[in-house]
């Protein structure tokens, strides 16, 4: 069983209150730009995590989708430590083996044909807008420049990627926003339509929206939207920066929707911890990225890419996707048959192992709660809990968790009619 936390009095923990244990200082040397929960995590193995104190949690957040093969993972870590003893940075200017290979094993497990390294999400979908951008001006020989992004969606916290955001809660103090984005209410077909113009580049789209609200997009609308992309001469960008790397069942969310993108995303689970991202493309792209139009000082150097390379060969020799897609139903129906009957739940939907519970309330208080209980998840909006287990993650500790958030659910309920 999961171990609770020993919490000091009687208050409840909030969000961004003093850290207990290690971690406590009177004033932080750190811009206070996070909420932070007062736990100092310091350990984690496969499922399970160990905060400061001793505490154990089992972990189905996974750091936001970003470690799925568990934490600490051997063959990783293995490749990592090997790399360490060799070379850690070399500039892009020079040719980086190992970069090619992690290229290469993208390449022959997708529908792209050539990558682009980088660091996080937010530079992904920025490498995104930007390769769309200069497609269109500078191989096509047009003026176009705007992407048609859809409400709820997350794309990033640069400039760009916020604005082309779907949330006003991330836009907030940071104006004037960047010009070229507009946003339409996702499967509103009639609203898509008549948002594309002759400034029209692309179209960028989630498979899920995971920080939206868990929301799987309808297969048909995602047809459509490939085929107005095809009719208009628009790139389709798939933002897979959470949903991508087996978390849906398949190495990319994409695969479901029996679609191709013309450009594709992905960080969080390809460096099992590690910072990177990638922009993928098709080949017709290559000549829009040319020497000297986008670079990055950190992408793919060969400690990134030692770990890229042990990550998806090690999704691919264990068979993750297909065992996120089993372990998915699985947690989705044990979630179902628990919870069948409980008026506070809404729905219970999601795609593999990124699941969400809507709830008729805020469940801030349950994420809380969780935590003193030995559980870690997060919510996707105000009203929806997330959860993102590893792609190993075992039936009993499904089995664990089940029973863990349905009785933080039932608690809570009961705690509310007192």
């Amino acid at each position: 069983m999961a171990k609770g936390i020993e919490q000091p009095g009687s208050g409840t923990a909030v969000a961004g209150a003093a850290v207990t244990g290690a971690a406590a200082q009177t004033e932080s040397s750190l811009f206070q730009t996070y909420a932070r929960y007062p736990i100092s995590l310091v350990k984690g193995k496969g499922s399970w995590l160990w905060d400061d104190q001793g505490n154990r949690y089992l972990d189905f957040m996974c750091g936001l989708a970003v470690t799925s093969l568990g934490h600490a993972p051997e063959k990783v870590g293995a490749k990592l430590k090997a790399q360490i003893d060799e070379l850690w940075h070399v500039s892009n200017l020079f040719q980086i083996p190992g970069q090619e290979k992690a290229a290469a094993l993208l390449t022959a497990n997708t529908c792209a044909d050539a990558v682009f390294f980088c660091n996080s999400g937010a530079e992904a979908n920025e490498a995104a807008i930007k390769v769309a951008r200069r497609y269109h001006q500078k191989v096509k020989g047009t003026d176009r420049y705007e992407v048609i992004t859809f409400a709820q969606s997350f794309h990033g916290r640069t400039l760009a990627t916020l604005t082309a955001t779907g949330q006003d809660k991330v836009k907030e103090g940071f104006l004037p926003l960047p010009a070229g984005f507009v946003t339409v209410p996702l499967h509103d077909t009639a609203a898509l339509e008549a948002a594309i113009g002759p400034k029209t580049a692309a179209i960028m789209l989630e498979m899920v929206q995971a920080e939206g609200g868990v929301y799987p997009v309808e297969p048909e609308f995602v047809k459509h939207v490939r085929k107005l992309c095809d009719e208009h001469g628009l790139l389709l960008i798939v933002d897979e920066v959470q949903t991508g790397m087996g978390r849906t069942g398949k190495l990319f969310a994409h695969e479901h929707y029996g679609i191709e993108p013309d450009v594709f995303t992905v960080a969080k689970g390809i460096g099992s911890g590690f910072p990177v991202g990638a922009m993928l493309g098709k080949g017709f792209l290559r000549d829009a990225f040319t020497p000297g139009s986008h670079a990055t000082t950190f992408g793919g150097t060969p400690l990134a890419s030692s770990v890229v390379i042990a990550t998806i060969e090690t999704m691919l020799e264990d068979r993750l996707p297909e065992r996120a897609a089993e372990m998915g139903d699985y947690l989705m129906s044990s979630l179902r048959n628990r919870l069948t009957g409980n008026s506070f739940v809404k729905e219970v939907r999601g795609l593999g192992l990124l699941v969400g519970i809507e709830c008729a309330e805020p469940v801030g208080d349950i994420v809380l709660a969780g935590q003193k209980r030995g559980i870690l998840f997060v919510n996707a909006g105000p009203n929806v809990i997330r959860l993102l287990p590893n792609l190993y993650v075992s039936k009993e500790e499904i089995d664990e968790a089940v029973s863990l958030v349905a009785a933080l659910i039932e608690e809570h309920v009961a705690a509310k009619k007192a």
